[in-house]
């Protein structure tokens, strides 16, 4: 499979099967044309016969020299079966062509989904204290009482 850039083409159908993607519409509102039109050059697509199977939508911070995953999604009938670490992998390729050598990810406390990804397949750190629930968590990083599972990893 080839990886490449996103077009406005690819998203549009992204947002229009948004619910292939995650299963429902909740993670709409993150989903910004910005996201291609200013950060295109690290939004990237997995496509099987034209229709985009696999995305990753992420940029360099402005603050400090971390690259950060704001968004990945595999269609369901084509998870578990790699394209979400082949995406990483290549943004990881691009982040240290940049010479950046540390990629960030976020997600809620209740995507256990997304948490056993980014641990399990990813190798990255949580970073924070254990809530009720064992999970660490960064406490009211996106405001007070959202609490926001906070990854982190060396490249």
């Amino acid at each position: 499979m080839i990886i490449e850039n996103c077009t406005m083409k690819d998203f549009d159908e992204i947002i229009r099967d948004i619910s292939d993607f995650w299963g429902n519409d909740r993670t709409l509102h993150l989903h910004q044309s910005f996201l291609i039109c200013e950060f295109g050059n690290t939004a990237f697509v997995i496509k099987e016969d034209g229709k985009v199977i696999a995305y990753l939508f992420g940029f360099f911070s402005q603050m400090q020299r971390i690259a950060y995953v704001h968004l990945i999604g595999v269609r369901e009938k084509y998870q578990k079966q790699g394209f979400g670490e082949m995406l990483y992998n290549n943004f990881v390729e691009v982040a240290r062509s940049r010479e950046i050598h540390k990629i960030k990810a976020i997600t809620k406390p209740i995507n256990i989904k997304s948490i056993n990804f980014h641990k399990n397949k990813i190798g990255m750190m949580l970073l924070g204290e254990p809530n009720e629930f064992g999970i660490n968590v960064v406490k009211d990083y996106s405001g007070i009482n959202e609490d926001r599972v906070v990854f982190e990893r060396q490249i």
